[in-house]
């Protein structure tokens, strides 16, 4: 487990209705939480509105506004909010939240707007006021997986990914949204992200967000496939509706380029909006067969109840243990209990953070993101290509890949010398640093794959193999180190230090003198190039502006608009 994190941090995507196909229905709008009202069209008939409608007790209803109110503001074009008229366009996003989720606001949620600059000032959710250890497990852990190379500080790039692109966020320890505006005096709100953000409100007061244990990056986007996938669905439906049936406060939308990311740490914290819908639809149509059984029986439920999110509504309280249980919807994935065995000498030793041994573990979905980093830059290879990563109707991404789908379980652990922690510098702190990465896999055959993507990802990166030493090799450039591979079975091991000399004494018994006793038994020499990644492309499939895969994340990203924060840790 990690220590350092104190804080969730919980990138939110505002992703765009091509990127999730649209959201079920199954809320019955504008009645009574008890379902006794009468509805006509799917939409509540306004002459059967209850005569005394509560917050607390009418779906549709907040604090005086009913969902479909028309508002001032809805005849501008450019979603420009005053401040007297902030509190209408709220209340009355609160009551479209609620029609469209089938559950009520217990509290307000109070909105705050504030300008990037203070945003910026103000914001500690990245590690600026961490201390030297906790930058230095990050440079290590982002080294690990191929997305930080030595010369450039992972801490910036965590901040590049976040800071520059975010419109908002709810922060359950203060109940509050939180709106990020170039202009606070004249704010342009998008009411879609702000339904959006209003969610997770609606979530936390209904199921406590900060209840969840995210100790790892796993953890984290597990929970948030349920918590994500509910309110991806939700801010589609959302968006739907303004388009077809809603006024809505909207801002001019002009074509925007995709940002410089990161892209194997954006891929890593993007995977719960891309399966997490799918992961409720999954969901839904649980309830939806239960609701169809029960009525076949003459046993069905009364018009108005909102029996099709029962199923979302208990997963809150068992929700996914894993990245891969939202990537497969219905396939049960208990991660396997691995605690990295301390076996390095009196020089090295596991670096610890407040007491505890700094611990990460990422997933199936980190994993991937490690595979298929460099698939959204066609002149780059990649061991997951672009032909196998993006979704053929360019909707997103595809997670479930043949090198990762057998994850059981994984640890990385840093370790350190005392140079390690004897200067602030993270990336000379990482030159005396390396780590033990342990992974599970479902059975032999899937460690296999694994391995297979491994040894073309170091190929990649133009690794050497050691001569004499088994399995062992040498990066000089980007990632420097000496890496050996083990596998055991279902079990395959990454070890990492500075030198092939120092390899043994971070974790003893790695790279044994000995012939290699791994190699690449399957890679598709359709979708690779000689040295076991996609062939760089000659841009002949390239939308004009774009290579394909940005054109794509143009699409996919529609920018980091918001996320949200808990008690809980801080997001890398």
């Amino acid at each position: 487990m990690n220590p350092t994190r104190t804080r969730l941090l919980v990138v939110l995507v505002a992703v765009p209705s091509l990127l999730i196909v649209a959201a079920a229905g199954g809320a019955v709008p504008g009645v009574l939480s008890d379902g006794s009202s009468a509805t006509e069209n799917g939409e509540p008939a306004a002459a059967d509105r209850p005569a005394d409608p509560t917050t607390e007790d009418t779906v549709g209803y907040v604090e005086g506004y009913w969902y479909d109110d028309e508002l001032p503001v809805d005849e501008r074009e450019d979603g420009v909010v005053e401040d007297d008229e902030l509190e209408a366009v709220v209340y009355r996003s609160m009551a479209r939240v609620e029609v469209i989720r089938g559950l009520t606001f217990e509290d307000d949620v109070p909105v705050e707007v504030v300008s990037r600059e203070e945003y910026r000032e103000n914001d500690d959710t990245f590690l600026d006021d961490a201390g030297d250890e906790e930058r230095l497990q990050l440079n290590v852990n982002t080294e690990a997986l191929f997305a930080v190379d030595r010369n450039t500080d992972a801490t910036d790039e965590q901040e590049a990914l976040y800071g520059g692109a975010v419109d908002g966020y709810y922060e359950p320890s203060t109940d509050q949204v939180v709106i990020v505006s170039e202009n606070p005096e004249t704010p342009e709100l998008n009411e879609v992200v702000l339904g959006h953000e209003l969610l997770h409100a609606l979530q936390d007061q209904h199921f406590d967000l900060a209840s969840y244990e995210r100790e790892t990056i796993d953890q984290d986007n597990a929970k948030n496939g349920l918590v994500e996938g509910d309110a991806v669905r939700v801010e589609t439906e959302y968006e739907d509706r303004c388009a077809a049936e809603w006024d809505c406060t909207l801002p001019d939308g002009g074509a925007t380029a995709p940002p410089d990311l990161n892209w194997v740490m954006y891929t890593t914290i993007f995977q719960p909006y891309n399966d997490g819908p799918d992961y409720v639809g999954h969901l839904l149509e649980q309830s939806q067969a239960q609701s169809a059984s029960s009525d076949s029986t003459g046993e069905g439920s009364e018009p108005g109840e909102r029996d099709d999110w029962d199923a979302v509504d208990a997963a809150y309280d068992d929700p996914p243990a894993s990245s891969s249980e939202v990537i497969r919807p219905g396939e049960d994935r208990e991660p396997a209990d691995i605690e990295v065995e301390d076996r390095s000498n009196d020089e090295w030793r596991q670096l610890e953070i407040d007491g505890e041994v700094a611990s990460e573990t990422y997933g199936e979905a980190g994993m991937v993101a490690m595979f298929a980093g460099d698939a959204h830059d066609r002149t780059q290879p990649s061991v997951i290509g672009q032909d196998d990563f993006f979704a053929e109707d360019l909707q997103g991404y595809d997670y479930d890949q043949p090198y990762t789908d057998g994850w059981a379980g994984d640890e990385l652990v840093t370790y350190v010398t005392d140079e390690a922690t004897e200067t602030d510098d993270p990336a000379a702190a990482a030159a005396h640093a390396g780590y033990v990465w342990e992974t599970e896999w479902t059975s032999s055959e899937d460690g296999q794959q694994f391995v297979d993507g491994y040894l073309q990802l170091l190929d990649l990166h133009d690794a050497e193999a050691v001569d004499g030493y088994q399995d062992t090799y040498v990066i000089d450039d980007e990632y420097p180190g000496a890496y050996h591979v083990d596998r055991d079975g279902e079990s395959v091991t990454i070890v990492r230090a500075p030198s092939v000399d120092e390899l043994p004494n971070v974790d003893s018994g790695a790279a044994p003198e000995g012939e290699d006793t791994l190699e690449i038994e399957d890679a598709d020499p359709e979708t690779t190039d000689d040295d076991g990644g996609d062939a760089p492309g000659d841009g002949s499939n390239a939308i004009p502006g774009f290579g394909v895969p940005v054109a794509v994340a143009a699409v996919a990203i529609a920018l980091l608009a918001g996320r949200v924060r808990s008690a809980g840790r801080e997001r890398p």
